[in-house]
């Protein structure tokens, strides 16, 4: 949270030091909350991650806009609550001062599904504070917990509406966490945005490794990418140099940095180099291959967007007989190669399909069934191990 002594430090400073951060108008003794700004682009731009504001620049909101302003950046993210408790570093009068240096906020939230619904209030109220958008940002306790998910996400949206912002931030390798529900997260009244952990140096390959096997991945979930890289490790400026190139050659259109208290003054003359593209355009990334052995939740997206596409089949989280029928007949009708197989061109078919919502089960068979002229499909969730913990080396936070 911002500490007494960084507040007192700013009110002290001279007055050509200081920024002008008036405090938010309060008349009504409630939260200003602003319409929110469209999805597609309250995450555009430059923006770093904040997870302890009082040792980011001392807490000293006047440095922290300063150090902002000067590299460029349009958006900052900070850590506004941890499961059922909700952190006061991100307030209506913080969110308010920031708006009027013209920067963007966001809170993020890191949740562990053990008591979705009271994590569902905590991040309601985090969005009550005028932030600009809600980060999710659910890892390893996550894996399995479909069902909580779903409570959580359909929780969230009832007490924010459908139109609030919401973004996801976890593991890059989907393929590594069969178990995940990206699907939940990422699916219909899930997050508007992805924000995957690109942490290429913890993770040990390459920037351009690291960038293709995260896009190849999470590009099945349709929707916008916004990659989260490194500058704790202090990667070399070249590194950090070809992941904005990289990225942006990928299309995205912002690009965050974990994390403010982290950097060192090399990160950020990095992070705010004028941006050099590269001299090749990128291959494309391409898409997952799902053949007869596949399972998990890249499964479970293919199983949502067969159903949408009209078929009739059980969500098993495996390339079944049922799904490789349904997957045959999607082929021929639209004149691909006929092999059950899952491939690129197929994945482009199936996303021509908005993905049929699913109701998640603890027990029993999954089975289709009508609800208020909806289909509705009530499933088991995967239970498949991890490949792996390619974030093992993650920082806290």
């Amino acid at each position: 949270m911002l500490s007494a002594l960084g507040l007192a430090a700013f009110a002290a400073a001279p007055a050509s030091a200081q920024v002008e951060l008036p405090d938010p108008i309060r008349a009504s003794g409630a939260p200003i909350v602003p319409d929110p700004a469209p999805a597609s682009v309250v995450f555009d731009g430059d923006a770093m991650w904040i997870w302890l504001l009082e040792r980011s620049d001392r807490g000293d909101l006047g440095r922290v806009v300063r150090r902002a302003r000067r590299n460029g950046l349009e958006l900052v993210i900070l850590k506004a609550g941890d499961a059922r408790a909700q952190w006061t570093q991100v307030s209506p009068e913080l969110v308010g001062s920031l708006h009027a240096a013209g920067i963007r906020v966001c809170g993020y939230h890191f949740v562990y599904g053990e008591a979705p619904r009271a994590e569902a209030r905590v991040s309601a109220a985090i969005a009550r504070t005028g932030a600009d958008c809600l980060v999710i940002d659910a890892e390893g306790t996550y894996e399995g917990r479909y069902r909580q998910a779903e409570v959580y996400m359909r929780a969230l949206r009832r007490r924010i509406g459908p139109d609030y912002p919401v973004g996801l931030t976890s593991f890059p390798y989907v393929h590594y966490h069969p178990s995940f529900p990206y699907s939940v997260f990422l699916g219909p009244g899930g997050a508007d945005f992805n924000v995957p952990q690109i942490y290429w140096r913890a993770i040990g390959h390459s920037v351009g490794r690291a960038t293709r096997t995260t896009y190849m991945h999470n590009r099945v979930y349709a929707r916008p990418i916004y990659p989260l890289g490194q500058v704790w490790q202090h990667p070399p400026r070249w590194q950090i140099a070809r992941f904005r190139a990289l990225t942006h050659a990928l299309g995205a259109t912002g690009v965050s940095w974990w994390s403010w208290q982290e950097a060192q003054l090399r990160d950020w003359r990095a992070v705010r180099g004028p941006l050099r593209p590269l001299r090749h355009r990128p291959a494309d990334p391409g898409y997952p291959l799902l053949g007869s052995r596949s399972r998990g939740d890249l499964v479970v997206r293919a199983q949502q967007l067969l159903l949408g596409s009209g078929a009739r089949l059980r969500v098993t989280a495996r390339m079944d007989r049922r799904t490789r029928r349904a997957v045959t007949r999607l082929q021929a009708a639209a004149g691909l190669p006929v092999t059950g197989l899952v491939d690129a061109a197929t994945w482009e078919a199936l996303l021509a399909h908005e993905p049929a919502a699913i109701t998640w089960r603890r027990r029993g068979l999954g089975v289709r069934r009508a609800v208020a002229g909806d289909e509705v499909v009530a499933a088991v969730p995967p239970r498949v191990p991890s490949r792996g913990d390619e974030l093992r080396r993650r920082p806290g936070g």
